[in-house]
């Protein structure tokens, strides 16, 4: 396996981790994805600068946060800026108890490498796709 596929398989597994957390309301988890220095804009426009802004919110939502349903995370493609960062589009879908989907995101997760070799979300913007 080449450094590409090696860091290919990295970020899909940092998706997979979003998923899982945001699965079991894990707030601490989600955060633990993050770059210290990260930004995040939510799918309805609210811009977290930072981690502590980032956790405040997460603290606040994410276990509460309610859905009949499961919601997933899918790579649908990944363009390296440079090695140690990728440009990531994230296909987030919720679906209901009965599997029909309900809703989805478009979130773009620019991820960095750190020195320890882990990826890390960085600058992420989640934009909801409305149905026409």
């Amino acid at each position: 396996m080449n450094e590409e596929d090696t860091a290919l398989k990295a970020i899909e597994q940092v998706v997979a981790d979003v998923q899982r957390t945001q699965r079991a309301k894990d707030a601490e988890g989600f955060l633990a994805l993050f770059h210290p220095d990260a930004i995040w804009t939510t799918a309805h426009g609210k811009v977290l600068i930072g981690f502590d802004a980032i956790a405040d919110f997460t603290r606040s939502v994410l276990p509460g946060a309610s859905w009949d349903g499961e919601v997933t995370y899918e790579v649908v493609h990944t363009r390296f800026l440079r090695p140690d960062v990728a440009a990531v589009k994230v296909r987030q879908l919720y679906t209901d108890a009965e599997g029909r989907p309900e809703s989805e995101g478009a979130p773009l997760y620019v991820m960095t490498r750190g020195d320890d070799g882990r990826w890390l979300l960085t600058a992420c913007q989640n934009t909801q796709v409305r149905v026409a």
